[in-house]
């Protein structure tokens, strides 16, 4: 069971993407609303997968992807968006994360595929 950690400022995606992957085996050690908490959470609670919201309040998904690629040990990072995988192309090769998963798109077969 992979430990996972869902960054997104919509509580109702945070909720359903929770439900969602738990129901698929990820075990979800917590969830943040901005980058400075998927940070310190990232930290506290070492998740092996951080899913990491593009657009957020504080920092964009590049940037705190980038910051959680420097923790020791460093989770897996996959960036999503409601918007489409082409909106971001040249920034997501450019990042560390694994890959971009639409919200649409969300699974745990998807995440897996990634890691």
């Amino acid at each position: 069971m992979r430990r996972l950690l869902i960054v997104d400022d919509h509580a109702g995606f945070r909720a359903s993407a929770a439900q969602l992957l738990a129901s698929e085996g990820f075990e979800i050690v917590g969830e943040a609303d901005s980058g400075v908490r998927a940070l310190r959470c990232a930290r506290d609670l070492a998740p092996e997968v951080v899913l990491l919201d593009v657009g957020l309040p504080d920092f964009d998904g590049f940037e705190v992807a980038e910051r959680l690629a420097q923790l020791d040990p460093a989770p897996a990072v996959v960036l999503t968006s409601s918007r489409e995988h082409t909106d971001f192309a040249s920034l997501i090769r450019g990042s560390s994360a694994r890959g971009f998963i639409p919200k649409s798109e969300l699974s745990g077969s998807r995440i897996e595929a990634l890691l």
